[in-house]
């Protein structure tokens, strides 16, 4: 069978219910800050955290999370948030969450470092400066210095300059996310996401592991490429951004 064991079923699939939790209670756990009941990257890596679950403990110990004043927090949430009186709403978002349902042929292409396919070149931490700016500049989500300590990440160089990338994310056993997906203004409509997303998307399933990825509910033009990538929607959920405006400091 070559499809990619068809669709995992929605029992294989919880793991995605809550990623960001996921991936630092397993395979990102180094990296966590906070307790059994909220947890977070180091700002520096990415501002994405999560609860447990809805319950008062998990928002008490969000609330200790956002310490000190000014820190804020992106979480995944497929339910409304009460937020605490000193927390401000900075951003929410619709987004889709899509998993890869394509071809296990494609790994039988993994991408080399050496073979510079399609212009493609591996990423490493010593271009994180070049790779913060063109986030910066073209907004594919949460990107900071640190980023690049999560996973692989490709980019394709045009006179010298770093136009496009894509990489991965949350990760935890059996999924990674492709995340970072994006291409200087002036340089789209070339095919570098396409192709990046392919690279990344092969290297994740070498490992075995299935991709999946959020993108914004109504960025149409994005869903379509995923799609026709092999990326199909399994569910909606919103990206909610959130600010310690109160207190905290200690």
């Amino acid at each position: 069978m070559n499809a990619l064991a068809r669709m995992p079923s929605d029992t294989q699939l919880i793991a995605l219910d809550n990623p960001i939790w996921r991936a630092l209670s397993t395979t990102h756990a180094a990296f966590a800050e906070g307790d059994d009941f909220a947890r977070g990257y180091p700002p520096a890596v990415t501002p994405l955290a999560a609860i447990r679950d809805p319950s008062v403990a998990s928002l008490k110990a969000l609330g200790r999370l956002l310490r000190p004043r000014g820190r804020m927090a992106g979480l995944f949430l497929d339910a409304p948030l009460e937020l605490a009186s000193d927390w401000a709403l900075v951003r929410q978002i619709p987004l889709n969450q899509m998993i890869w349902t394509g071809e296990r042929s494609e790994s039988k292409t993994v991408y080399s470092a050496d073979r510079q396919e399609d212009g493609i070149e591996l990423l490493n931490l010593s271009h994180a400066r070049e790779m913060l700016s063109l986030a910066e500049m073209t907004q594919p989500g949460p990107f900071g210095m640190r980023t690049p300590e999560l996973g692989t990440y490709f980019g394709i160089r045009r006179a010298g300059q770093l136009v496009a990338m894509a990489g991965e994310r949350l990760r935890f056993p059996g999924y990674t996310e492709v995340s970072a997906v994006c291409t200087k203004p002036h340089h789209q409509g070339h095919g570098y996401a396409g192709a990046l997303v392919k690279a990344v998307v092969r290297h994740i399933i070498a490992r075995g592991e299935i991709p999946f990825l959020h993108v914004a509910g109504e960025n149409l033009h994005a869903i379509r490429l995923y799609e026709r990538l092999g990326f199909r929607t399994r569910r909606s959920l919103d990206l909610l951004v959130v600010r310690n405006d109160g207190g905290g400091d200690a």
